[in-house]
């Protein structure tokens, strides 16, 4: 029995190993802070947008204005990440989002709103998004051994879906209390300058790593690389799709306030749904791990996934 409990002590031991290393918690710390940041700022922003607008197309317009700076610098986001400090791309990029949330702050503080200024602000917000993601995920293999690395990642998912479920709740509720978007903005200004503090701490030396002579050709490895794998290529193609075509989330404002009847709040709730499904799904994943069949369990998802977005769109409660 002895025994028995202390492979299992062990066993939790490991997998809270990760957190041993200061460098780790920071980070997490700080990428917590900014992706509850941008998921009360999406709340706020799409409330705000249909408020002032009443139209859906404008909301499908905010979407776009985030999503398509991603579309257009993906090969040049990630060869940055590649070629750079990733501790001081990541500082700039923080920088980045704290100011565009105090923009979005002093726009609304002026009064009058400008559409148009929003959806200026939203595509610099999208540019500061692209290069982010591929820093972020460049920057864990960093932090912790290559012992540690795949608690790491585990735990960098789960802070994540946390911080995506929380994140649009939070902004939601503030919205509603104040009676505006005024002190979401504020909140989401303070707390990416608390990740600005936490990441300015994080070490400033990397792991030595060859860095690529700076031409067109390394731009394009990667695509060059995902079109040879045909797998991956599928893979993210299904996935491109699936996320174009069946995007509802835009629409969510629309949905809560004249279909639900609710107000930010419900709205806040809506958007933490999707977030709440990821978590439990890799809890499931997590004790039952596919060891077969992954592309034709990846293809019913999919279907799955348009099913769902067909049955949201003709629901009326």
């Amino acid at each position: 029995m002895s025994g028995g409990q202390g492979r299992e002590t062990d066993t939790a031991a490991d997998a809270r190993a990760a957190f041993r290393y200061p460098a780790f918690l920071r980070f997490q710390l700080a990428r917590f802070c900014i992706v509850v940041a941008t998921e009360m700022q999406a709340v706020a922003v799409g409330w705000q947008v249909y408020e002032i607008t009443k139209r859906p197309l404008d909301l499908g317009l905010v979407g776009l204005a985030q999503f398509l700076p991603g579309i257009v610098l993906f090969l040049v986001s990630g060869h940055v990440a590649d070629r750079f400090n990733r501790r001081n791309l990541l500082i700039l990029c923080d920088v980045g989002f704290a100011i565009c949330f105090a923009m979005l702050l002093a726009i609304t503080l002026r009064g009058g709103v400008s559409i148009i200024s929003v959806f200026a602000v939203l595509v610099l917000l999208g540019v500061v998004r692209s290069f982010n993601g591929p820093v972020s995920r460049a920057m864990l293999p960093h932090l912790v051994p290559p012992e540690h690395f795949a608690g790491s990642v585990a735990w960098a998912s789960s802070i994540f879906q946390a911080a995506t479920i929380l994140g649009p709740i939070l902004g939601g509720l503030i919205y509603a209390f104040a009676r505006g978007p005024i002190a979401v903005y504020s909140g989401a200004l303070v707390a990416s300058t608390v990740a600005i503090v936490l990441t300015l701490e994080l070490p400033s030396q990397e792991k030595a790593r060859a860095k690529p002579a700076a031409n067109l050709s390394t731009v394009f490895d990667g695509f060059r690389y995902i079109w040879r794998e045909k797998l991956i290529f599928g893979a993210i193609s299904l996935d491109l799709f699936a996320v174009l075509l069946g995007g509802a989330v835009a629409l969510l404002p629309v949905y809560a306030r004249e279909i639900l009847q609710t107000g930010p709040w419900g709205l806040g709730i809506l958007r933490s749904a999707p977030g709440v499904g990821a978590g439990i799904m890799a809890i499931a994943i997590a004790h039952r791990p596919l060891k077969n069949r992954a592309g034709a369990t990846m293809l019913w998802c999919v279907a799955g996934f348009g099913l769902c977005t067909v049955i949201f769109g003709v629901s009326r409660s």
